[in-house]
Formats: structure tokens, sequence, C-alpha cells
């Protein structure tokens, strides 16, 4: 985890290509990676477990990631609307319950199009056009 900066970085790592991040964790540390999440979800984004499927030394679960989107996110505006990430979580205990693995299953992109989808700071959408040729408007 520490190698790979701490906070959401691990957990949002991707093949993407560098011009198409929203959310590059290759530039985050775990600090500013806090700072992001902290200043987009000032009431917390919450982690709620909806079902445990199995007990040590396997426990699998699955979780509800939650929150309301009340401030910016990586110079995108504040929509106030609630994102959800679902998905399944496997803890891997040793004889004196202490954790040796954690693997997590869940779409990235539940999160990150929901964090990306206020508007660009600093810009507004009158005059732009899109590459996309259906919503191209120039």
């Amino acid at each position: 985890m520490g190698k790979l900066g701490g906070g959401y970085n691990p957990l949002l790592q991707t093949s993407l290509p560098e011009h198409l991040r929203g959310y590059n964790p290759e530039k985050e540390t775990s600090e500013s990676s806090h700072k992001a999440f902290t200043t987009t979800f000032p009431r917390g984004f919450a982690l709620e477990i909806l079902q445990v499927y199995s007990g040590p030394p396997e426990i699998v679960y699955k979780f509800r990631h939650w929150g309301y989107v009340e401030g910016p996110f990586k110079g995108h505006a504040p929509t106030g609307e609630l994102v959800e990430v679902y998905g399944m979580s496997i803890f891997t205990v040793d004889e004196h319950n202490k954790i040796v693995k954690i693997e997590f299953f869940y779409d990235p992109g539940q999160l990150l199009g929901g964090l990306l989808k206020g508007e660009k700071l600093g810009t507004s959408s009158e005059g732009t056009t899109s590459s996309c040729p259906v919503l191209r408007t120039g």
C-alpha cells in the first residue's frame, strides 16, 4: 500500500492513458489523496457492509461505499449528488486474526464517473465542442 501512495491510490490503479485519467494515482500521494476525498466528501464517505458471506480465515463480504459530492474534485464542481460504489471484498486472517491479505472487487468507474460529473471549474459549457461525433456542437 505504501509503495502505491496510500489513501485511495492503491484502489484506483488504472491502465488508462495518462491524458484520459480523471484521477491519476501515479501523481498522488497519501496526503493529496486524503485531501481530495475529504474535500469532496466533507460529511464523510461511508463504508457499509451489506452482507457477510463467510467467516475466518477468509472473510468475504459485499459492501457499499457512498457519500454526497459536496466539494470540488480535481477541478470539477460539486454536484451534491449521491455517489455509490458496490463491491465485494475478501480479508484473509492468520491464526491470530491479523489481516494478512486484502482483496477488493468493484468498478472504479462507478466512483470516478460520479466525481467527474460536475462542470469543470473555471470553464463554461457554452461554446465548447466535444471530440465525440455524436455530441459535437461545432
